[in-house]
């Protein structure tokens, strides 16, 4: 019993720490190696080592054409185009505000509900929606923020990666994917990390050696492997199996915060009054959203 509690703790440290780190990690490899190969890197080395693990495991990897068609696009949604442009946009945009704009996808998921399915929006979800919407725009209307070069490009387009990500967990709930979670990971990282090495070359990105990388770029992407993508993706679901959903979702107010406060203290970042509130505005909304009583169920992934 004393066991089990020691590895939720430790699951939750996962989710929350290492999952709101990434967001500096990112930052911090992309300022030296371009974002695609950076993702095709991280991907295709994660995805290869979960198959590995789930062979180890000795886990069925059998997988049907359907399935991997599914691998496919769920892999685009959330790795190539989801994470892959975001990280892009992180040229222009300071991590700890792009994690907040990421937790802006339940608001997302919302509307996709609402426009695919008809789902019609609780009380308490309109509620979040309202604080989410003047959160959000508390977030970009800084001046500060909106006149830098490109950070109106990048705060674009990191909204079209949430906009990715969500129709991603919406599709992910209704698609045919492999059952075992670790195995359906591991073939849609190493299916996007396929693509967006396909998608570095096309786009003419330097292919930098990994030998030649700076020591602070090497350990970054050392993290987003081991930690960002096996580790805390892991922790993840065995959450999802222990504890209920609603507790596993707190770690969408917790990464911002993370995030936030490790661009401030180590990379610098700025840290304004009207980021802070907005942030709180915001994260308000989420937990309004997402403390619901759900009717469906959707998958987050944050990788």
């Amino acid at each position: 019993m004393k066991n089990s509690k020691l590895l939720i703790i430790a699951a939750f440290f996962s989710i929350y720490i290492i999952w709101g780190s990434t967001y500096l990690f990112n930052k911090i490899a992309v300022t030296e190696i371009p974002p695609l190969y950076l993702g095709a890197i991280r991907f295709f080395f994660a995805g290869l080592l979960i198959i590995l693990v789930a062979k180890f495991m000795n886990l069925p990897l059998k997988i049907t054409k359907n399935q991997f068609i599914n691998s496919a696009i769920a892999g685009f949604l959330f790795l190539v185009y989801g994470n892959g442009v975001f990280v892009w946009a992180l040229k222009y945009v300071d991590s700890g505000f792009a994690a907040l704009l990421a937790s802006t996808q339940p608001l997302f998921v919302l509307f996709l509900l609402r426009l695919i399915d008809g789902k019609r929006l609780q009380k308490k979800s309109i509620i979040g929606v309202l604080l989410g919407l003047f959160g959000m725009y508390l977030l970009v209307s800084q001046q500060k923020i909106t006149t830098s070069e490109g950070s109106v490009l990048g705060i674009f387009m990191i909204l079209t990666c949430v906009l990715s990500w969500s129709y991603g967990s919406v599709f992910v709930s209704k698609a045919n994917l492999p059952k075992n979670h670790l195995v359906s990971t591991g073939y849609q990282m190493l299916i996007a990390g396929f693509l967006l090495a396909v998608a570095s070359f096309v786009f003419n990105e330097t292919w930098i050696l990994p030998l030649k990388w700076s020591y602070k770029t090497q350990g970054s992407m050392f993290f987003l492997i081991i930690f960002g993508s096996i580790i805390a993706f892991t922790a993840f679901n065995y959450l999802l199996k222990v504890v209920s959903p609603e507790k596993v979702s707190t770690s969408a107010y917790v990464n911002p915060v993370i995030a936030m406060f490790l661009g401030w203290s180590l990379l610098n970042e700025q840290l304004t009054k009207q980021s802070v509130i907005a942030s709180v505005v915001l994260l308000t909304g989420v937990y309004f959203i997402t403390s619901r009583k759900r009717s469906v169920k959707t998958v987050s992934r944050k990788v």
